[in-house]
């Protein structure tokens, strides 16, 4: 009987053996999804192409190549001369024009049956949103130009506590990072633009002198106004769209 055991024991201590070689962790290749639509989630940013000119830590890119399902758009834009897709819920987007996004699921071999086509990388996204140099270049015919206003067609009377726009751009340095008021005429409005209406006003007191505004108060065309906010030199938004001077997260008076 002890002999049997001890059989036994060596058959058994064979078995775990064997079966402990072919424990080895095993490697699942992810499948593609079907069906599905853009997920939210973050990726590494090592997987993220280079972005000098962002915002916040987000993606500024412009639009290549648009193809609509019913439910998504696929996008083929460049992000610092690199292509790439993004798919994103169905949105009227602009060909040649630059928008923004934060996060993204990276995926490979994503499925698109309605094109019939596999796009070996994507990346999914929640929501892009247009910059605002596209905001400028669309509504160029739709107001004036800042170069087509003379002082003579915005005059605005003093208001006390304000700073005139030819005081503030003869030393805007002085005025660098400074809570001021400004009173003028808007000229042109590009309304909720990340997150923010885009107000440009003229007070008259100076040739061409155009101050855009950034605020959450909605604004018309021609209306007098009076805003306090902070000044700020030298803003760069990506995309080419730059500020010399520029009155921030101002609210009306």
């Amino acid at each position: 009987m002890k002999k049997i055991a001890i059989k036994l024991s060596m058959v058994l201590l064979i078995y775990l053996f064997i079966i402990a070689c072919d424990s080895n962790p095993k490697v699942i290749e992810g499948q593609p999804l079907q069906n599905q639509g853009p997920v939210v989630n973050s990726k590494p940013q090592s997987e993220m192409p280079a972005l000098q000119n962002d915002i916040s830590d987000g993606h500024l890119v412009i639009v290549n190549e648009i193809l609509d399902t019913e439910k998504y758009s696929y996008l083929n834009v460049s992000e610092e001369g690199e292509k790439y897709w993004i798919a994103i819920p169905r949105k009227e987007v602009q060909v040649g024009s630059t928008y923004f996004y934060k996060g993204g699921l990276l995926k490979k071999n994503f499925e698109s049956k309605e094109y019939n086509r596999v796009f070996e990388t994507i990346y999914l996204v929640a929501e892009v949103i247009p910059h605002p140099s596209n905001a400028v270049s669309s509504e160029l015919n739709d107001y004036p130009k800042k170069d087509e206003i003379s002082s003579e067609s915005v005059i605005v009377d003093p208001v006390e506590g304000s700073i005139k726009l030819s005081e503030l751009f003869l030393d805007p340095k002085k005025f660098e990072g400074k809570l001021i008021q400004v009173t003028g005429k808007c000229v042109k409005v590009n309304p909720m633009i990340m997150g923010r209406n885009w107000v440009h006003i003229q007070d008259g007191s100076g040739q061409n002198l155009d101050l855009t505004i950034t605020t959450t108060e909605n604004v018309n065309v021609d209306a007098l106004v009076s805003f306090k906010g902070t000044i700020g030199l030298n803003k760069d938004f990506g995309a080419g769209y730059k500020y010399d001077v520029i009155m921030e997260m101002a609210t009306l008076q």
